[in-house]
C-alpha cells in the first residue's frame, strides 16, 4: 500500500459512519458552509496528453488543479503550465493519489492503464472521471463494478453523448415504444487505419517506456504505439470497436432497454490486414506470439449482437457515423450534430413536451449542464453520474465480445447473467489477459 493511502476496510468503515457514503471528512466543514466547487474539490489530473488533457482543463473549471502525472514527463510539464505553479508535476501517478487534498481524478491514459488507476484512485478515497473505453477486458468491467459499489465512490465515465440532449431524444424515442417491437439500431462509426511494419528505436528521454506499457507484453519502443495512435494496436485498445463503439453501442444498448444486461448472440466479420489466418488470440495476448510491428486492429468490419428482448444492435464501420432506430413504425437517425426523422417531425406540442420530459426523467432529473458538470454536480451531492460503471461496462462488452467473436471467426453465445460465453472455452481466455509485473491491478 502506497504511504497516505486510505485502505479498503478504512473506506469501508467510513462509509458506514457516514450512511453507507465514503466521504473524506475534510469536505464536509466546507461543503456545509456553501462553499463554491472552485474552493472545496482538488483536482488531480492522471495521463494529460491528447484527450486527458482536455478532460483535466475541463475538470479545473469545476475545482482547483493542484497535481498532475504522466508517464511523458513533457506532456505533465506542458499541462502544468497552464495552473501558474499550483499544479504539481509527477511521472508516478501514485503521488497524485497519495495527496489527500485531492479528492477527485481523472483519468485521460491509453485504455490499458485505465482499470488499474481507477480501482487505486478508489481505494485511496477519490472520485473518479476516467475517459472511454473504460476497460481493455471484459473482466476489468467487472472489477470496477464491484469496487465502485463497496467504496461508493463517484464515477462518470466520459461517454459524453449522455450528456447531448440529440441523444437523449433518440433515446426516449426508441424506448416509448413509437418505433414499434423489435427494434434494430445500427451503430455506424467509421473505419479503422492501416499502418506499418513501423521502426522501432529508443524512447524519448522524457518518456518512461515502460511504465507506459504496464501490463502488456513489453516490445522496444516504437512511436506509433503511444500517445495518439495507441488505439490501432490490440494489446492497448480495441480499435474503433472500442473506440467510437464506446460511445454508439452506448446509446444503442440504452434505447433498446438492454442497458442493464447483455446479448445472448454475437457474430461478426472483420478485416485484420496483419493478423494471419492460423492467429490464436490468447497466445498472442499472452506474449508467446509475435505479429509484425504494425497496427493491428480490424480495419474494416460488420458485426451483429441479438439481445432476450428481441433487439438487434449492428456494428459497422460505415457510412455516416452516428446511430440509426428502426423498428416497424419507423425510423430515426441521431449523430453529434443532428437527430431526424418523420416520427420526429411529426410531434405535436404536447409531444414535444413529453419527449422533454422524458428527456429529464432519463437524465435522473438533473439539467443538463455538460458531461463535467454533471460529474462534478454529483461529487457534491454524493449521487451516481449520468455516465455510470454499471451501465457503461455492460456496453463495452459488447464491443469487445465483437472483437472476440471477430478474431475467432464464430458465432458465440453468451450468457449475460453469469457474464461468460457458452460452452467456449477459447472465448472465455479472452476475458482477461495476463498482466506483465509489477502493473497487475490489485484489488
Amino acid at each position: 500500500m502506497l504511504a497516505g493511502k486510505l485502505s479498503r476496510r478504512d473506506l469501508l468503515k467510513g462509509a458506514a459512519l457516514s450512511g453507507g457514503v465514503a466521504i473524506p471528512l475534510l469536505w464536509l466543514p466546507r461543503l456545509a458552509r456553501g462553499e463554491s466547487a472552485n474552493e472545496t474539490i482538488g483536482v488531480g489530473a492522471i495521463g494529460v496528453g491528447g484527450r486527458g488533457s482536455g478532460i483535466g482543463n475541463e475538470a479545473a473549471r469545476f475545482g482547483v488543479m493542484l497535481a498532475c502525472a504522466d508517464v511523458d514527463r513533457s506532456h505533465a510539464e506542458k499541462f502544468a503550465a497552464r495552473f501558474g505553479g499550483q499544479c504539481e508535476v509527477f511521472t508516478d501517478y501514485r503521488r497524485v493519489l497519495d495527496r489527500k487534498d485531492i479528492h477527485v481524478v481523472t483519468i485521460g491514459t491509453p485504455d490499458h492503464w485505465h482499470t488499474k488507476i481507477a480501482v487505486e484512485a478508489m481505494l485511496a478515497g477519490k472520485d473518479v472521471y476516467c475517459e472511454k473505453p473504460l476497460t481493455l477486458t471484459i473482466d476489468e468491467g467487472k472489477i470496477l463494478r464491484r469496487v465502485v459499489a463497496e467504496t461508493k465512490r463517484v464515477f462518470q465515465v466520459g461517454t459524453q453523448q449522455r450528456s447531448d440532449r440529440r441523444f437523449l431524444q433518440a433515446v426516449a424515442l426508441a424506448r416509448s415504444g413509437r418505433l414499434g417491437k423489435p427494434l434494430t439500431a445500427t451503430c455506424s462509426i467509421g473505419a479503422g487505419p492501416k499502418g506499418g511494419p513501423f521502426p522501432t528505436s529508443d524512447p524519448p528521454a522524457t518518456l518512461d517506456w515502460d511504465f507506459w506499457l504496464g501490463q502488456a507484453p513489453f516490445v522496444p519502443y516504437t512511436k506509433e504505439r503511444c500517445h495518439g495512435t495507441f488505439r490501432w494496436w490490440l494489446e492497448y485498445s480495441g480499435g474503433k470497436l472500442t473506440d467510437w463503439g464506446a460511445h454508439h453501442v452506448d446509446i444503442a444498448q440504452w434505447g433498446l432497454g438492454c442497458e442493464h444486461t447483455g446479448p445472448i448472440e454475437v457474430e461478426g466479420k472483420g478485416d485484420f490486414p496483419t493478423i494471419p489466418e492460423n492467429f490464436d488470440p490468447v497466445a498472442f495476448f499472452a506474449g508467446k506470439v509475435a505479429l509484425p510491428n504494425a497496427y493491428n486492429t480490424a480495419t474494416t468490419f460488420q458485426c451483429t449482437l441479438r439481445f432476450a428482448n428481441g433487439g438487434t444492435i449492428i456494428v459497422r464501420h460505415g457510412p455516416d457515423n452516428g446511430v440509426w432506430f428502426e423498428g416497424p413504425s419507423g425510423q430515426i437517425f441521431v449523430n453529434r450534430g443532428k437527430i431526424t426523422g418523420k416520427l420526429l417531425e411529426e410531434l405535436t406540442k404536447n409531444e414535444q413536451q413529453w419527449l422533454e420530459e422524458e428527456v429529464t426523467k432519463l437524465y435522473k432529473g438533473r439539467q443538463l449542464k455538460g458531461h463535467m458538470a454533471n460529474f462534478f454536480e454529483c461529487v457534491r451531492e454524493r449521487a451516481e453520474p449520468i455516465s455510470d460503471v454499471a451501465t457503461h461496462h455492460r456496453e463495452l462488452s459488447s464491443c469487445h465480445m465483437c472483437n472476440i467473436a471477430m478474431l475467432l471467426k464464430r458465432k458465440l453465445r453468451w450468457d449475460p447473467e453469469k457474464e461468460v460465453f457458452v460452452g467456449d472455452e477459447q472465448a472465455n481466455a479472452l476475458l482477461s489477459r495476463p498482466q506483465r509485473k509489477p502493473y497487475t491491478i490489485e484489488v
